[in-house]
């Protein structure tokens, strides 16, 4: 299956498990936290961020294509806090958010760049003038897919009910900055579902430029969860980004 842990409710549950609460949460909460917001999480998956968002006083919209997890989320505590959309940035209203967060990397699913520069365009609208953009994305300089492989990657994954999932993940083709793998789930019962996926891997130079074409202005971008200059951290980009006001759209330049 196509995007299986975010569509097929077993393996939702398996990414429950395995997602758990980390380092790259607490830096968007922090972020987000700076000032009370309205608050967009797009690719909001189970609501894992969502949920403490609202939790944290904040007025959060999550929004997801997938089903399954949009429904795994709703069924959480604390879930009537948020509203919840199954879809994707084409049905954000205008000027409705603060503050919009892409977390786990979701900008990367956005393989094509017709897909990349709509959902740009969508946020900005979606924002604000001012509004902050917050997200995440692999260093491709990293080379993280090269550990996407039988051996380095396989790992047990402790479910609720106390069975185990045995996963690990192999890519299947690498062409320029465009990846293709597949996950493999073995559950408890001997089943093995598989879940494939690709990704796209851009370049810094690649990010501000797309972001300065949709109207953002570039804040900063950290190499790492604690702040590290890129290449120094922890193999990703940390995009902080600003949508321009009116008087500014297209005009202002990237800060350092």
């Amino acid at each position: 299956m196509r995007h299986g842990e975010f569509r097929d409710p077993r393996l939702v549950t398996v990414y429950d498990a395995e997602c758990t609460w980390s380092r790259d949460d607490d830096y968007f909460l922090a972020v987000v936290g700076e000032t009370p917001a309205r608050v967009l999480d797009l690719g909001c998956g189970t609501g894992r961020l969502t949920l403490a968002l609202a939790a944290a006083g904040h007025t959060v919209t999550g929004v997801d294509p997938a089903a399954a997890s949009l429904a795994a989320a709703r069924a959480k505590p604390g879930a009537e806090r948020v509203t919840w959309i199954e879809g994707t940035s084409a049905r954000l209203p205008a000027r409705a958010y603060d503050v919009a967060v892409l977390t786990s990397h979701v900008a990367q699913f956005l393989v094509t760049d017709a897909e990349w520069v709509a959902t740009l365009a969508d946020l900005r609208r979606a924002l604000v003038p001012g509004g902050r953009l917050v997200f995440d994305a692999r260093d491709p300089a990293d080379r993280r897919w090269e550990r996407w492989n039988p051996v380095e990657s396989r790992r047990r994954i402790a479910l609720p009910d106390g069975g185990v999932v045995r996963a690990w993940t192999e890519v299947t083709a690498v062409t320029g900055g465009v990846v293709s793998f597949v996950h493999h789930y073995l559950l408890p019962g001997g089943d093995e579902l598989l879940s494939s996926a690709t990704v796209r891997f851009r370049t810094e130079e690649e990010l501000r430029g797309a972001l300065r074409a949709a109207g953002f202005t570039v804040e900063r971008i950290h190499g790492g969860w604690g702040g590290e200059p890129v290449g120094q951290g922890d193999g990703e980009f940390v995009v902080q980004a600003r949508a321009d006001g009116d008087d500014l759209a297209g005009g202002a330049p990237d800060l350092p």
